[in-house]
């Protein structure tokens, strides 16, 4: 039997979520065609989807096709479409910023549907990271766009309800959070393909760079870093998951000073410090669940040979940095 991990464990694995996806601005600049976001959203979603599938060999059974499909909608399908759209509408960093305040979104949800009861510290906290991601990433903006501002808000939402809705739902008994990453990878990306052929068109043609682009962001970038996340999510708070979201913009920021010769003045490194202390403290005090909690009452899920007998499952934009999470 396997140990349960610790808590710095589990929330140093669930952190190199947040820290992959602040990569994806880098990646997607350098490496994939230009001004494609839905086909990025669905070529990380649905391949990664269908690799975790064949690697679990496990298909949702009774309700959890339901859920299994609502939880790929909230977290990917429509989390995804309305970043890129937020993004692409709004000034450099403001989808960025009104993602950090998705502490305070889960904070709230938790209150409602986990009596996980928002604290002083994790409103202050919450208030803190939000700030701290503002000074990294803000420029000075002109107009808001109402239609971005509003797709903004409501991807944050969107991720906000996914993630405590997986933490109240937990999981099928007998099912690990590879299958049931694999499960709403799989859903959101086929909620995104129909958006993309419709918005986009047909496919671009690829070079190898794009191909290496696309393929780390499928494996690396998807499937392993929400694996992780979800994983987290299963062991830690609902809070303690979301406070570990500004490490997305924070690493969005860092890779771009590296590697693409962006500045980083006082105030950014401010409001680096700031975010970061946030996000270390939103850890603090909590008491995780080691071992996710399986729901007895669940039906038990269908392997592939099963199934087949029976006769048949940016970076958070920084700047428009780490667009896609």
């Amino acid at each position: 039997m396997n140990r349960p991990a610790t808590a710095p464990v589990t929330i140093l694995l669930t952190a190199l979520a947040p820290i992959s996806w602040g990569s994806t601005y880098a990646v997607t600049t350098e490496f994939l065609p230009a001004d494609r976001p839905l086909f990025t959203g669905l070529m990380r979603a649905l391949p990664a989807g269908l690799v975790l599938l064949a690697l679990a060999r496990r298909l949702p059974r009774g309700v959890w096709w339901w859920k299994a499909a609502a939880l790929g909608a909230l977290n990917i399908g429509a989390f995804f479409p309305l970043l890129f759209l937020s993004a692409y509408r709004l000034p450099g960093g403001m989808a960025a910023v009104v993602g950090s305040i998705g502490p305070l979104f889960v904070a709230g949800l938790a209150a409602a549907l986990l009596g996980e009861r928002p604290t002083l510290r994790t409103l202050l906290t919450g208030i803190a990271a939000a700030l701290g991601v503002s000074l990294v990433v803000l420029k000075v903006a002109g107009a808001l766009d109402a239609v971005g501002l509003l797709a903004a808000l409501a991807s944050t939402a969107s991720m906000s309800a996914g993630t405590v809705l997986t933490k109240r739902w937990g999981r099928p008994e007998g099912v690990g959070p590879l299958a049931l990453t694999g499960w709403q990878l799989t859903a959101g990306g086929l909620l995104i393909a129909p958006a993309a052929l419709l918005v986009e068109g047909a496919p671009p043609a690829l070079d190898g760079r794009a191909v290496g682009g696309y393929l780390y962001l499928a494996l690396a970038n998807t499937a392993i870093a929400y694996w992780l996340w979800f994983r987290g999510i299963g062991r830690l708070t609902a809070t303690q998951v979301t406070f570990l979201g500004p490490l997305s913009p924070l690493t969005a920021a860092a890779i771009g000073w590296a590697a693409l010769g962006q500045a980083l003045g006082p105030v950014q490194l401010a409001g680096m410090a700031l975010a970061f202390g946030a996000t270390v403290f939103g850890q603090l005090g909590a008491r995780p669940t080691l071992r996710p909690t399986p729901q007895p009452s669940s039906p038990p899920v269908e392997s592939f040979s099963s199934t087949e007998r029976n006769g048949r499952k940016d970076s958070m934009d920084v700047t428009v940095h780490a667009l896609r999470r």
